[in-house]
């Protein structure tokens, strides 16, 4: 059977499911290049067909991940600023009525008509309307942690995020057939989601996109004034048996940009982030610890964007009564693609046939032909082709001598994180390469960490993992070990490390550059960053590659087999 999961919230996206494997999923901001593209992941799923040899009528199911609808969106910034004025309208007149009518039918009537626009596009494809599927929105999240690593019938599954489907969070154990029974809900009106978003838009950063930049920063900050700030989130918040509700007189989430502009102003930058992440971690900790101990469970499986955030997986993970934490990886609404069709599977009882995920290298993997028009348009750029007989070994004799070396090899990453098929590579024992990188490449925000991909081989060297959790995908945070030698990348203030842990059955020539690394210089990690420019999609196709080499300081990459560098600066 073959099933097309869709994401057409923010993030976009699609996946491919046959028989219960996965076969790819793919974001519609890769094709479209446009940052976080929400809507309907037309190009995506075009792709994703096309590359597996698929028409969109031979698809079995098409499964919405969510009631919700969006329009397409063009720009993120238009978005983002579309965003943070209705959140600054919200105490005004106009933004109350706007308020009212969403709690009305209306709301729900503009998303069955984009819907319906949604389906309509589908149709377009020669698509038959009975093929088409809805999962409700945190179902999609819940799938994802409960097939994401295999059923597992003694794991307390949660999810947590903004808001879909008028929820924020639910509590779920595993039932029989491979579906979850779910325990508990918290409406939407209650999000820690949505005030990350709100106080994202109040330090002048882009709601939905940047909150991971308060997380980066509130390491910077301590002592009284911290805690003086993170009582303030707290007494907006109360738990109540195996949920959490406002404060009386706090208005929902929302529509609360008012009431915290007016608690925080004057309130330094670094204060407010550090006592926000450090309200989140004592305060959901807290509620996932009561639901440990409700359920007797210690095996504990998460999803959702709120999980994102890497800082609150280790409070969660360094609980006692947590014995095995699994997080789905990019656990924001991209996944819901997967979650959707998985399910879907489900509900018609093929829960059986459902494989978990093997990796996260599910996009398109490009044709010789496109690689060789790239190295061809690099030459005629000036720049040095080389197709060296061992890649990896070359690559990995450039990073020991201090260069950085972006690649674009493989199927490319889904989601948030680049894991080596499209990143930024160089030897973290440098913080100057933190510098380097960022002034001719990424633009990065000053205050924000690296990560590094380990060797599962080196894994204890480099990180503090006394439960041996799995991970594989950058979803996780530990004390670092070692530390001088991963030093560029850890965050610099506290230490911490979000690593990549690179097995040689999951990706064997990103673990051979990593051997030969070793091999030089004894140390078994390296720098991984996204491939990207700031603000920009991470690179798809060979010619996204050329593209942000020439508009960039890069100096090498690796690309397909060969091995592309410019001139050397004076």
């Amino acid at each position: 059977m073959l099933i097309c999961g869709i994401n057409p919230s923010h993030t976009a996206s699609a996946a491919l499911l046959c028989d219960g494997r996965l076969l790819g999923a793919l974001q519609e901001e890769r094709p479209t290049r446009e940052k976080n593209r929400r809507g309907f992941p037309e190009q995506a799923i075009g792709r994703l067909l096309e590359s597996h040899g698929f028409s969109w009528q031979e698809v079995d199911a098409y499964v919405f991940g969510g009631y919700g609808s969006y329009a397409d969106t063009t720009s993120s910034s238009n978005e983002a600023a579309n965003r943070i004025r209705g959140y600054k309208e919200a105490a005004t007149f106009a933004g109350q009525v706007k308020r009212l009518l969403q709690k009305t039918p209306v709301r729900g009537m503009v998303h069955r008509w984009r819907r319906e626009r949604q389906i309509e596009r589908l149709v377009a494809h020669g698509v038959d309307r009975k093929a088409v599927f809805t999962i409700e929105h945190h179902r999609c999240h819940a799938a994802t942690a409960h097939f994401g690593r295999g059923v597992d019938e003694e794991a307390l599954v949660i999810t947590v995020d903004g808001a879909g489907d008028s929820l924020c969070a639910t509590v779920s154990l595993p039932g029989p057939g491979g579906r979850l029974e779910r325990l508990a809900t918290i409406h939407e009106d209650e999000s820690i989601g949505n005030l990350w978003e709100v106080i994202t838009a109040y330090m002048g950063m882009v709601p939905m996109e940047h909150e991971y930049k308060l997380m980066g920063m509130a390491p910077y900050a301590s002592g009284d004034r911290v805690e003086k700030i993170k009582r303030v989130f707290a007494s907006a918040f109360e738990l109540t048996d195996g949920s959490w509700r406002r404060a009386p007189g706090v208005p929902d989430t929302t529509h609360s940009y008012e009431y915290w502009r007016k608690r925080l102003e004057f309130t330094r930058f670094d204060y407010v982030c550090a006592g926000l992440q450090s309200f989140t971690e004592e305060f959901l900790t807290a509620w996932v610890r009561g639901w440990l101990k409700k359920t007797g469970r210690r095996k504990l499986h998460l999803s959702g964007g709120v999980f994102m955030n890497v800082k609150l997986n280790k409070a969660i993970g360094e609980l006692p009564e947590v014995d095995d934490l699994f997080v789905f990886p990019s656990c924001g609404d991209e996944t819901n693609a997967l979650g959707a069709a998985w399910a879907h599977l489900s509900d018609l009882g093929q829960a059986d046939t459902i494989q978990p995920l093997e990796s996260l290298y599910l996009g398109p993997e490009p044709s010789a032909a496109e690689y060789q028009a790239s190295a061809d348009r690099a030459h005629a750029l000036g720049w040095t082709v080389a197709r060296p007989e061992d890649l990896e070994d070359a690559i990995a004799e450039l990073l020991s001598r201090g260069q950085v070396v972006a690649r674009a090899q493989g199927r490319e990453e889904f989601g948030a994180r680049a894991l080596g098929n499209r990143s930024i590579l160089a030897d973290p024992t440098s913080p100057e390469v933190v510098r380097t990188v960022n002034n001719a490449i990424k633009c990065r925000d000053f205050w924000m960490p690296f990560a590094p991909s380990v060797m599962a081989e080196c894994a204890d060297r480099y990180i503090h993992n006394p439960k041996g959790f799995t991970a594989p995908y950058m979803i996780l945070a530990f004390d670092s070990r070692n530390t001088q030698e991963v030093k560029a990348a850890c965050h610099p203030e506290d230490g911490t490390i979000r690593p990549q842990v690179v097995t040689s059955a999951q990706n064997r020539p990103y673990h051979r550059i990593l051997e030969r690394f070793r091999e030089r210089t004894g140390r078994g990690a390296i720098m991984n960053t996204s491939f990207n420019i700031h603000g920009e999609p991470i690179v798809s196709s060979p010619a996204d590659a050329i593209d942000v080499m020439q508009r960039s300081g890069l100096l090498h990459l690796a690309l397909g087999p060969f091995l592309i560098s410019k001139p050397i600066p004076n």
